[in-house]
């Protein structure tokens, strides 16, 4: 974000953005509405949460993205005249509860379960002091990366300085308050064994669930017995000597820090609940957010960064702009979505249609496009001959195994298009590589034509003779419309031509897709003909008609 965030600011821009029903506004005005009586304090305070359990995923890096967009549209409403602060919270003082599937030296890992995740051994290197080190480095790294302004905030480190003793003092004054809210919440069992104060052992040096049999307001102390020995220890609540439960642990931080706006998932709402009562009881007020859907992996299930499931944030990277995956948070937030390797080329293209949209758009218009918050309101001007979709159709029909072939395509069918003219193109072709080399080539699969078929595709041999060479996509599209309309298997009914006739079904390019690409679907084939080049498609469909792509 520049500094010159109100100088920038038109009178027509505030006006869009009081109106527009853009999410991240929508979510600014809560905060907004929380202090229009009271005043604003010094700095608003926004806040995402990671439990450093296991690798950082794509879901974690989408929460820091869409409070960003958030944080960014309230500075807008407020014309920056509020400080606005954006802190990420690792819960690395948390227990080790189980060994993630998706790291190495497991056994090893075994021998910690139970201690704080800053104080278990890091099982990747010897780089970290920890596997919470190590694991908060990863994040950090890549929010870095994609340049957002945040400050990072670690459990252990808060807890053992002593910045949460005057919260925790405050909690273990309204001990009876909290566990009035959260008892009812839990199973006889669990009932009986419930503390909001976890002790770290001095014997074990584990977080222990234990209950808490005494307690000391004017000591700042709980009492509790040690698994290990059986004894009764006394334990001071402060200098990190204990760690708030779960919900309890929200409520103190959103309560100490002062948090005006943090999100969550689905799967969390109760727990926002909860934690907001527990606030409360503190003395604090709980911040505003709302609950995100979750996302889910190529089988529909909660991705987990224990399970290692979906996908993590560097192979999104491998095969796709960052700004394509900043693009799949903005979109729908509250809408469950895949999150696997296929929602790529689909994320890409739509971010550079966006992109190209927002210069022909009035301002009101742009406050509405997702580019627009994005990029904090500065989108790059950036035009591309060529589509996502159609690099990777064009690799997949040429089988090029490396840049040189693609652009030499790319160039006779975009005269004056080079690395150097169009570098976010050459960006795009190094993933449409990678992309088709990992997940197209392995799923390829032809099939033969019948003989409908090879009479449709012999009459298409035909047409695509009598163009020139330079055909362009549409006429290229329209050209095999018109053999299609000509077969019976293929005419549509329901759909009338430009000629009044019947229209095409779709079935007709699913043929071509599947008999001389070998997949089931793609982009406009038109489109595709006049970037591949008209001979080497005429010889696509001979190679096909002689069997020597099945």
């Amino acid at each position: 974000m520049t500094s010159d965030l109100v100088s920038d600011m038109h009178p027509d821009l505030l006006a869009a953005a009081g109106t527009t029903k853009a999410w991240p506004f929508e979510e600014a005005r809560k905060i907004i509405k929380r202090y229009e009586k009271s005043g604003y304090p010094e700095t608003v305070l926004f806040e995402t949460g990671y439990g450093p359990s296991g690798l950082p995923h794509i879901g974690t890096f989408g929460e820091v993205a869409r409070t960003s967009m958030v944080r960014h549209a309230f500075r807008i409403l407020t014309q920056d005249k509020v400080k606005t602060r954006l802190v990420c919270f690792s819960d690395d003082m948390d227990g080790l509860r189980k060994v993630p599937d998706n790291v190495p030296n497991r056994e090893m890992m075994e021998q910690y379960l139970g201690k704080p995740l800053s104080r278990v051994p890091d099982p990747f290197s010897s780089e970290y002091p920890s596997f919470g080190a190590a694991n908060n480095a990863r994040l950090r790294a890549f929010l870095d990366r994609f340049g957002f302004d945040y400050e990072f905030i670690s459990a252990t480190d808060y807890y053992t300085s002593g910045q949460f003793d005057e919260t925790l003092l405050k909690m273990l004054k309204a001990y009876d308050k909290v566990m009035d809210i959260i008892l009812p919440t839990l199973g006889e069992e669990r009932r009986a064994s419930y503390s909001p104060f976890l002790p770290v052992s001095p014997i074990s040096g584990r977080v222990l669930q234990v209950p808490v049999i005494a307690r000391d307001v004017k000591r700042g102390t709980i009492t509790y017995i040690e698994p290990e020995t059986g004894e009764q220890i006394e334990t001071e609540i402060t200098g990190g000597k204990v760690k708030c439960q779960w919900k309890a642990d929200w409520a103190m931080r959103w309560t100490a820090l002062g948090v005006d706006y943090e999100m969550a998932g689905k799967d969390l709402i109760d727990s926002v609940t909860l934690s907001s009562r527990i606030c409360r009881a503190l003395g604090g007020t709980p911040p505003e957010g709302f609950n995100y859907e979750l996302f889910l992996d190529d089988k529909g299930q909660k991705i987990s960064k224990s399970k290692g499931n979906g996908l993590t944030i560097d192979e999104w990277l491998t095969y796709a702009p960052t700004e394509s995956l900043a693009l799949y948070m903005y979109q729908k937030p509250k809408t469950a979505k895949r999150l696997y390797f296929d929602v790529i080329p689909k994320a890409v293209d739509e971010y550079y249609s966006f992109l190209a949209a927002y210069e022909k758009q009035d301002r009101a218009a742009r406050l509405n496009n997702p580019v627009w918050h994005i990029h904090n309101g500065e989108p790059p001007q950036i035009t591309l001959p060529v589509t996502f979709a159609l690099l990777l159709n064009l690799v997949s029909a040429s089988n090029a195994e490396n840049e040189a072939v693609l652009w030499g395509f790319i160039s006779r069918y975009a005269e004056g298009v080079n690395t150097q003219t169009h570098p976010e193109l050459g960006r795009l072709v190094t993933y449409a590589i990678r992309y088709f080399n990992d997940f197209v080539k392995p799923a390829k699969q032809f099939r033969a034509a019948d003989d409908v078929e090879r009479e449709t595709l012999g009459a298409l041999d035909a047409k695509l003779g009598t163009l020139p060479a330079d055909a362009d996509g549409n006429t290229i599209q329209n050209a095999m419309l018109d053999v299609a309309r000509g077969i019976e298997r293929y005419q549509d009914h329901n759909k009338v031509s430009p000629e009044g006739g019947p229209g095409v079904s779709v079935s007709f390019f699913q043929m071509l897709y599947e008999v001389l690409i070998g997949q089931t679907r793609g982009p406009r084939f038109g489109s595709f003909v006049a970037l591949y080049g008209i001979a080497e498609t005429r010889a696509l469909i001979h190679d096909a008609l002689a069997g020597k792509l099945v």
